[in-house]
Parts: structure tokens; sequence; C-alpha cells
């Protein structure tokens, strides 16, 4: 197949494009580089020995997407491009509505137009809003999201759930994130975000490293065990296959399917800090500070459905996850 990925060059999209060319799909990356490096690209083709096609630009230029379909027999499109900061986008709410919501109603315009009818989803966990119970199954109602970037990816379910729910044509995945970590095991891309990290493991990596002074830890009355926030925390390349089980389900099934992708496992701000320290030998201070707007105390996975419907399950622990991150960052101790 060819597969489209949008924002593929960024940290989730570049995990996915080494599973995809390792197994002997085509790949078209487009992006628009504002949170990502074309350095990325240049690694994905050092592990995989296989160049993706790449061209900048944005998913919300309608003209390009319509070169793009009809140049290219494009068979499916995995879409990750969107901004993605929960406090970014509390300060930038109509920035986020415009790449996250209208990028994505200017992609599938584009996609319908070319006859193309498979789509899976970059979704998020922050659908769910705050729960009243732990773990999170697909079932859970969603809405009361707490900051504008949930609700960007929620207004997007809804709009894709309505597109396929008018047209039979249409087979797309939805893919609710939790919390993806780590790096490739080569240690050759990872996460690189721009400025401080929004993140907790890239902040904690980079505290280590020598980047950053200490780790801001956002509140510590949480109702959780040490009263720093508990969430469930995937590695990245778990996340990465998880993509690919999800393009066969929709070559075989039309309609939406919603999956979470998580561990099942919720590990705290501060379990996170020590288990980073372990696996690299190197501490890791903090502050406690207030709690940060749009958080929630905790949210962890069922992955059950994905097991049982796409034949999926995590299988790297928080060791690999802290040794993978920890390897990246060494090796790469400024960013791509």
């Amino acid at each position: 197949m060819t597969i489209l990925v949008t924002g593929g060059a960024g940290y989730i999209g570049s995990h996915t494009l080494v599973e995809l060319l390792n197994d002997g799909q085509q790949v078209l990356v487009l992006d628009n580089l504002c949170n990502a490096s074309p350095e990325s690209l240049r690694r994905v083709a050092n592990i995989t020995g296989k160049q993706p096609e790449f061209i900048e630009g944005d998913i919300r230029d309608a003209a390009l997407l319509d070169t793009l379909f009809s140049e290219h027999n494009i068979d499916a499109v995995v879409h990750f491009a969107g901004l993605k900061a929960v406090g970014e986008s509390i300060e930038q709410p109509l920035r986020y509505y415009d790449n996250n919501v209208n990028g994505t109603l200017v992609l599938v315009n584009a996609m319908q137009k070319a006859g193309v009818f498979k789509l899976v989803f970059s979704s998020s966990a922050t659908v769910y809003g705050e729960p009243q119970q732990m773990p999170i199954t697909e079932d859970f109602a969603v809405g009361g999201t707490t900051n504008p970037y949930g609700t960007s990816k929620l207004m997007v379910e809804k709009m894709l759930q309505d597109l396929a729910q008018s047209d039979e044509r249409w087979s797309i995945a939805l893919l609710r994130y939790f919390n993806p970590v780590g790096a490739h095991e080569s240690g050759l891309i990872g996460e690189d975000p721009n400025g401080i990290p929004n993140n907790l493991l890239p902040y904690i990596s980079q505290v280590a490293v020598g980047r950053l002074k200490a780790l801001a830890v956002f509140g510590d009355d949480y109702a959780t065990t040490d009263g720093t926030g508990v969430r469930d925390y995937i590695h990245v390349v778990d996340l990465a296959l998880g993509h690919l089980k999800a393009l066969n389900r929709i070559a075989e099934h039309a309609g939406v399917s919603i999956y979470n992708l998580g561990t099942g496992q919720g590990y705290s701000v501060l379990q996170m800090v020590k288990a980073f320290e372990q696996a690299s030998g190197k501490p890791v201070p903090f502050n406690i500070g207030p709690r940060r707007p749009g958080d929630i105390a905790e949210c962890w996975a069922d992955p059950a459905k994905a097991l049982a419907e796409l034949g999926w399950q995590a299988e790297r622990g928080l060791e690999q996850m802290m040794v993978d991150a920890w390897r990246w960052q060494q090796q790469n101790p400024n960013g791509f």
C-alpha cells in the first residue's frame, strides 16, 4: 500500500514511518515542520535503508493536497499533523482549532474528492475529560474536556464519525493515545520538543543531561499515591506498531473503530523521576509548583479492546521506556 502520513516528521510520526517502511509499505510524508525537523526523516532512512518521500507543506493547503492525491496512488492516510501542547492550547485556542479541526476538515475533503476513504486518526485520551473511575474503556462518555487541545481532538472525532455515518465507503480508526514516551532503540530518533518541553519525560531527560536545571512538578496535592499526577505511559514504538494494526483493521472493516492505546498501568510523576534516575544513573532535581490549568489527577487505559480486535498490546515496560529515552538524550543532547 501507499500511505500518506501527515505530520510524519514528528515524534510519533517518525517512529511510525520506521514500522511502516520495515513492513514493506510505501510512504509519502507531508509535514510543515512547525514541530519537527527534516533530520528525523534522514534518520528514518538510516534505520530502515529506505528513503521516505517528503513534501514540506500544510494540511490546510487544499490545492497542495489535491495535487498530492492526483499525483500519487494513495491507499490510506495516517493523520498525525496537529498541535499537541495542553498549556499552549489554553493560551492560543484559535490556533489549535484552526490547525487541528480545520486542518482535518481540509484533509478529509481532499480525500473524499480523490476517492480515498481509509483513515487512521491520531486522537487522545484527553477526549474523556476527567473520568470518574479507572481504567478507561472506549465506551466511557467523552466530553467535559479540560483544555482546547482535548476539545479539538473530540471535535475531529465527532466530525469523522458523522462523515462515516453519511457515507459507508469510509473506514476510520480513532486511536486514543495515552502518554507516548521513549525512543527508537537505535537512539537515532526520539522526542525533540521546541523550547521547554510540555511533556514529562523529555523534561526529565533534559534535566538529567544538563540542558535544564530542575523539573517543574505541577501539583503534589492530587488524590494519588504521592500527590502527583498519574498517567499511562506507553513506549512510542509500541504506539507506532498500533498504527500498523489499525491499518490492517480498516482494510477489512468499514465505519469507525475506536481504540485506547495504552498499557493499562499508571505511574505518578515522582515514580517516573525515580525510574529515570535508576535507568540513567543521573539525579533529577525537581521543584513542586501549583497545578497546571487543564491537567487532571489520573488517567490510564483499559487496552483490552485493542488486544481483542487488533491483536495489539504494549510489550515494552517502564525500564525500557527510560533506557531508550536516556540513550536518545545522551546521543542527541541538543536534539536534532
